[in-house]
């Protein structure tokens, strides 16, 4: 064989796709794939577009943090939802306007919720995430009631204010100081919610101070301390009442979304704190095919900027 079909071999076996292969248990996922719950859609204008949507910021987000996306798509069968979380490696709630308690996002996070639940107490690890109206989901479905009273915080940046657990965190643990030094002292976080659960609430229930560390609170419009950051104690769970997406994905100049240096920084490493929470779960599909057939490339982001807060979103 000459050296132009050697080169020719070379190139060819270099170039060739790998084969799919399945992570094993307690092994780091390479390919984590984070689900985003899709969400009702509640602007009147939108509606044309599909009944349940994500806002293109969340899933640029996960993106950053080096995982793919996968839609999870509301008024599936059980055996369906189940299916996908065998497949998924965490989950994301996003924020939004819909009930926390008769909204079918409401009724299809009980799903993953009790399946997180369970297979984290028996060792298959699985994260969740909940920013804002997700996160207040999150405190209802751990508390077994809704705890929300008037928090305004509404379009207003503030930095956070740490109580003792946040240095011993998962979550910042790695943070370099001058960046948590920053987001206690420089408004980072961005809040744009009329509802909370205030820390004294928080701290009056067994079930959410037994589950959850607080790690920051904030003093809404109205005067009242509110929680804005919490981890699980032993599971998985994390909840922000702050939307840290935004700080990078985000451009309307209506809002007061952060783009410092610092913000930006913030928001790339929670979303690459998450996405390394999922590359400890060994959940997968089973087919390589299986998976390409449900990532968010197979649809088309629809541009919203002029009904919306958002530049684009996806529609379902």
């Amino acid at each position: 064989m000459g050296f132009s079909a050697l080169l020719y071999a070379g190139v060819v076996v270099l170039c060739s796709a790998a084969p799919f292969k399945l992570p094993q248990r307690n092994e780091p996922h390479n390919r984590p794939i984070i689900g985003i719950l899709t969400q009702e859609v509640d602007n009147e204008s939108m509606k044309k577009f599909g009944k349940t949507y994500i806002p293109s910021s969340y899933v640029k987000y996960i993106e950053s943090g080096r995982a793919r996306v996968v839609p999870v798509r509301l008024n599936q069968s059980l055996a369906e939802h189940e299916q996908i979380f065998r497949s998924i490696n965490g989950l994301l709630l996003i924020g939004g306007a819909v009930d926390l308690e008769t909204s079918d996002f409401a009724h299809t996070a009980v799903i993953y919720f009790r399946l997180a639940l369970k297979a984290n107490d028996e060792g298959d690890y699985f994260p969740i995430w909940g920013t804002c109206l997700g996160f207040q989901l999150l405190t209802v479905l751990v508390a077994g009631e809704n705890l929300l009273s008037k928090t305004t915080a509404e379009n207003v940046t503030y930095p956070l204010n740490f109580t003792s657990e946040a240095s011993s965190s998962r979550m910042f643990t790695n943070f370099p100081s001058d960046v948590r030094k920053a987001l206690s002292q420089e408004p980072l976080t961005v809040n744009f919610h009329h509802y909370g659960v205030t820390k004294a609430a928080f701290m009056g229930n067994e079930k959410l101070s037994g589950l959850f560390s607080v790690l920051s609170t904030n003093i809404a419009q109205n005067g009242l301390e509110f929680v804005s950051t919490v981890e699980g104690r032993k599971h998985p769970f994390y909840g922000v009442q702050w939307h840290p997406e935004v700080n990078r994905f985000q451009w309307d100049p209506l809002y007061n979304f952060p783009h410092s240096s610092n913000a930006v920084r913030v928001s790339s490493l929670l979303a690459e704190f998450f996405v390394n929470e999922g590359r400890r779960s060994s959940h997968h599909f089973s087919e390589a095919a299986e998976e390409s057939s449900v990532l968010i490339y197979n649809y088309n982001p629809v541009h919203v900027e002029n009904i919306s807060a958002y530049e684009q979103s996806y529609f379902f």
